[in-house]
């Protein structure tokens, strides 16, 4: 079912007014924007399954977000980042509340961020025709096999989440994915502050100066690129904010000689933007420039004892049948290794009861890894 005008669409989304969930799904385009242009939202639910066309000429699509909004239904997605940003760009705020299926499924020991069709490959056995999935979705009139494929996507995914829900009441699990799925709803997380886009940027060695310049320049291009509706690499690449920000040109013809700029922009209005952008960061007082990256002094043993921790987090990603990833991350691993009192994800909730107690247990010496039977086990050293 393809809706391509409003009445049609209060019809449908009357009928799922009282449902408990919803399968959600988008296509869209970005590669030649900043912002995704969407192209098609797929609803499903029970027996009721539907394309609905946002590009369709006079089609309101207020109905559709009364359905998204309402609080009483719960908006089942995979990988819903994508999906959640263009929502909150298109209705202004997040739908909620959600269920991720990529992390319900991870929780459920079916992979580090398992994709979508091996999902419905592993849970429904069926096999997903991803042909369609890199056509052009903003060109219409829409193929009968790009609409079979884009509805197939939440019929499948309405089976694939009631069968994570049997999985994770029948296991105890529904709280350990409360907060992974509430921190899906913050709508900081979809929106890039300007005077923070410098932080996506590495430069190698930096020095205060080099980051003051680099934030300017970044704040500039996340503006110019939101401005002009263009993906930020059109405006200008990072390598080249990198070589400006370390160099500080101060004309045009030091400009022209930063590669990747070609000498027209250096020449132009965007260039007279960039030497401003360096100006301004030069001239702000020394104490508001970024400070630099704090270096951490390994300790002895670091690597071997992030390894240990590694091994550890991997047997009991096994034996509870969760992803490890979800667990903990190398990042949160390096803390524990390092730090007397780490504030890390690992450590707190259902992660402590599964790791970060057995890790801080290792990193004290009471707990050892030995071979067993081919694989890994533990020994408690203080019992």
């Amino acid at each position: 079912m393809l809706i391509t005008d409003t009445s049609e669409l209060i019809t449908f989304c009357e009928a799922l007014a009282d449902a408990p969930y919803i399968a959600v799904d988008t296509e869209f385009l970005r590669e030649k924007t900043y912002a995704a242009q969407l192209c098609l939202v797929q609803i499903a639910h029970g027996e009721h399954a539907a394309a609905i066309d946002p590009l369709s000429p006079g089609l309101d699509l207020a109905p559709l977000h009364a359905l998204l909004a309402n609080p009483k239904t719960v908006k089942v997605l995979h990988a819903a980042t994508q999906d959640l940003e263009i929502f909150l760009q298109t209705m202004g705020e997040v739908p909620a509340p959600v269920f991720d299926t990529q992390i319900g499924a991870a929780v459920c020991g079916h992979g580090e961020q398992p994709g979508y069709a091996t999902l419905v490959d592993n849970m429904l056995g069926l096999h997903i025709d991803k042909v369609s999935q890199s056509t052009d979705w903003s060109l219409r009139p829409l193929s009968e096999r790009q609409l079979e494929y884009a509805i197939g996507d939440v019929t499948h995914l309405c089976k694939i989440y009631e069968l994570l829900v049997e999985q994770l009441e029948s296991q105890g699990r529904n709280q350990w994915i409360e907060g992974e799925m509430a921190s899906l709803l913050n709508p900081a997380r979809y929106r890039v502050d300007p005077n923070e886009a410098w932080r996506r940027i590495k430069i190698r060695r930096p020095k205060r100066e080099a980051l003051a310049v680099l934030r300017e320049l970044a704040a500039w291009r996340e503006r110019t690129a939101i401005r002009r509706n263009l993906p930020r690499s059109w405006v200008i690449g990072d390598e080249a904010l990198i070589e400006i920000a370390q160099h500080a040109p101060s004309s045009a013809e030091q400009l022209s000689r930063v590669r990747g700029l070609k000498s027209n922009i250096a020449r132009g209005r965007d260039g007279e933007a960039l030497l401003t952008a360096v100006k301004t960061a030069l001239d702000s007082p020394e104490e508001s420039w970024p400070p630099l990256p704090p270096k951490r002094v390994p300790l002895s043993g670091h690597e071997s004892l992030v390894a240990l921790l590694q091994a550890l987090l991997r047997l009991r990603g096994e034996t509870h049948g969760v992803a490890p990833r979800l667990i903990a991350n190398r990042a949160d691993l390096d803390r524990i290794a390092t730090e007397d009192d780490p504030d890390v994800p690992a450590l707190s909730g259902w992660r402590r009861e599964l790791f970060g107690a057995d890790a801080l247990a290792l990193r004290a010496g009471r707990l050892a890894l030995t071979g067993s039977e081919g694989g890994v086990a533990d020994v408690r050293l203080d019992e």
